[in-house]
Order: C-alpha cells, then structure tokens, then sequence
C-alpha cells in the first residue's frame, strides 16, 4: 500500500466501516498513512476491512460497535487509547435508511433510525472531543446527506435525523473553536453513492432499475457516486490541507442540489 502521507502519523476510528463509505475511507485513510480503527456492528465485516488494510501494509484494529450504545462508545475509546494513546481524526459514518413517507414511518422505525444516525453521531463527537482534547485536536467528520439540506417524501425518518446531524455538528464546531481545542467538525452531503445501502433503499422503492434511473436524472454530472468519491473528502478533510475548515458542510452530489 503506498505511503503517499496526506495523513501520516494519524489514528483514525471510522464507524460503519465494514462496507460502503466507511470501507472506502478507511482503505484510502490506510493507503495515506493513518493507523486505523475500523468498528461495525458487523464484527466479521470490521474484521475484513481491518486485515485487507493489514494486507496492504496498513496498521488496524477492528472493532464490534453499535454506535447507539454509549457503552459501546466507551469501550471503543479506551480500546482506542490503550492500543493508540491517542484519537486524530473521527468518521461517523454509521447509519442506516428506511424507506417510509412520514405517514408510513412507525414510532419504532423513527425511534431507530434516530437512535443510530442522530443519537450515535452525538455519542460519537462527545466521546471523540474527550481523547481528542487529550492529544491537542482534531478533526472529527460527520456522514450527512443532501438529505440533510431537502426532503425526500419516501425518507422521512432519514431527512429529518441527517438536518440533525448537519445542524449538531455547526454547534460542535463552533463549540470546539471557542474552548481553542484544535479541534475541526464538519459534515458530508453526499448525493446517491452507489453502495449496499443504496441498492437496498432503491429495491424498497420499487423495480432496481426503474428506481436507479430515477435518481440518476437527478444528478446533472450523469452517473452516480461511487465510495471514493466521498472518501476523497474525508481524506482532505483529516488531512492538514483543512485546518481552516470547520463547521462546513461539504456538499458532494453530482449537482443534485444545484438544480
């Protein structure tokens, strides 16, 4: 794997890392010189993602993470610590989408999806700030969504916890700045990625391929997202190049929200 060090000297945790955006980060993170911590509520998928950064000459420890948990939180800190000594850069990529208009969402799905894409992007800045602090900074990176900006009628639930985690991280961001910790926060919006999580809402709406040309017409650019599109602006945003950068929302969309 070639040490090109954008990141060199980094440790990095990002959640939700065993497929999708999460992996794709994670591999370019490793290629680019950071240490990783890879978590997953998936442990096997944690686990392959951590031994192909091994395999490319990376460094990694893989973790079983449910990001909804605060326990979970604390155990992946101190573990984090004890192998590390320190935490440089946070990813909160976990999450999840149901597709459900408001009047079909159940209080059991809102509560759900709230609870993992809002309650864990939360738990996750409040416990990265802690370890952070103690290192001098760094540069926490919240996984939002163009549906953190508009609303789509078949993503209720994932609209409203994605605006959440836009917003909250401003408020972290502008927090950090004040109390002159050295540490950034700032949000991704990535348009539709072309990812697991991805073919999966489009197979809940209806035909895959109906569905896909769907939201290709949506996205000016002409195709949709692959991971290391949005995995280039984690990388740059937990590199030095952004030390002026926080409290920003980072739009990567293919000209979805420029129409």
């Amino acid at each position: 794997m070639p040490q090109m060090g954008r990141v060199a000297g980094k440790v990095a945790l990002v959640t939700g890392a065993g497929l999708g955006l999460g992996r794709a980060s994670s591999l370019l993170l490793a290629s680019e010189g950071a240490r990783l911590v890879v978590s997953d509520i998936d442990e096997g998928l944690a686990t392959h993602t951590a031994a192909e950064i091994v395999r490319g000459g990376g460094e990694a420890l893989a973790l079983r993470h449910d990001v909804s948990k605060p326990e979970d939180w604390s155990a992946a800190m101190a573990a984090i610590e004890q192998r590390f000594g320190r935490l440089d850069v946070l990813v909160n990529n976990a999450g999840i989408a149901i597709a459900r208009n408001i009047e079909d969402t159940s209080l059991a799905e809102w509560r759900r999806t709230m609870a993992i894409n809002l309650d864990g992007v939360f738990l996750g800045c409040q416990e990265g700030i802690k370890l952070m602090k103690k290192s001098g900074g760094g540069s926490i990176i919240n996984l939002s969504s163009i549906d953190g900006v508009i609303g789509e009628a078949d993503l209720a639930a994932y609209c409203a916890s994605k605006g959440g985690v836009r917003t909250l991280t401003k408020a972290v961001a502008v927090h950090c700045a004040e109390q002159r910790y050295g540490i950034r926060c700032n949000s991704i919006h990535p348009g539709y990625i072309w990812t697991p999580q991805t073919e999966n809402y489009l197979r809940d709406l209806g035909t895959l391929e109906q569905e896909k040309a769907k939201a290709l017409s949506r996205h000016p650019i002409g195709f949709l997202g692959e991971p290391n599109d949005i995995a280039y602006m984690v990388l740059y945003l937990a590199s030095d190049e952004s030390k002026f950068v926080t409290g920003s929302e980072m739009v990567v969309d293919g000209g979805y929200l420029a129409v």
